[in-house]
């Protein structure tokens, strides 16, 4: 059965409203089923995570100025079409600490650092940043909170339906799951939703419940 706001490779782009003035339009990308997500309102135009399937990319962008592309983290099945997406001229940016080991993979300049406390323009608009150190040390978590309704976070792949991202130590893990109560969790409400680095979208609400055992299970 499909999820919130379930999309598949080689299928229709969905696009959803956020707000009155911001739509969201959210395309599967790759053999990893990644999620490409591009922000449209008050005037600007922001992709997040330029995965795979450059073509696919560019024709969802059609002929609006893209003003940025945020890279979520440093994994390589969420840049392979980075390159030819940064053709376009947009401001490339990414975690501070992530920010680094993207370049030279990738063939791109370096991107601009960010982390906690720091926006990306959305036009007249913006995105909060909230980093998120354990799936890599530089992810990031993008929020938008115009208009009236929920928030709308892009987790990357630190936060999923079921769970935080996969982590490679025990050290990670607890990282990652102290920035998951400390900065989303405590923060956020339960209406919040969550679209993820790959698959189905899901809420804080709906996750909420299970902190304690993603705690004991250790993933």
């Amino acid at each position: 059965m499909a999820g919130l706001h379930h999309v598949t490779r080689g299928g229709e782009p969905l696009t959803i409203a956020l707000s009155p003035t911001v739509t969201l339009t959210k395309v599967s990308v790759g053999p990893m089923d990644n999620n490409a997500y591009v922000l449209e309102g008050g005037g600007g135009l922001v992709l997040v995570d330029a995965a795979d399937d450059a073509a696919t990319l560019l024709a969802v962008l059609g002929d609006r100025d893209l003003d940025a592309v945020v890279t979520t983290h440093r994994h390589a099945d969420h840049w392979q079409a980075l390159a030819d997406v940064a053709r376009t001229g947009a401001r490339l940016v990414a975690g501070t600490p992530d920010a680094g080991a993207i370049p030279d993979d990738a063939g791109v300049t370096r991107p601009d650092g960010v982390w906690d406390g720091d926006t990306v323009a959305l036009g007249s608009e913006h995105l909060d940043v909230v980093g998120l150190v354990g799936h890599t040390p530089g992810s990031v978590l993008l929020a938008y909170r115009g208009g009236d309704g929920p928030t709308h976070l892009f987790t990357g792949d630190s936060l999923f339906p079921g769970g935080p991202g996969r982590t490679r130590s025990p050290e990670d893990f607890t990282s990652l799951m102290d920035d998951l109560e400390a900065k989303v969790f405590a923060v956020f409400d339960d209406d919040t939703v969550v679209h993820p680095g790959h698959g189905d979208g899901t809420t804080l609400g709906a996750e909420r419940p299970h902190l304690q055992e993603w705690r004991e299970r250790g993933w």
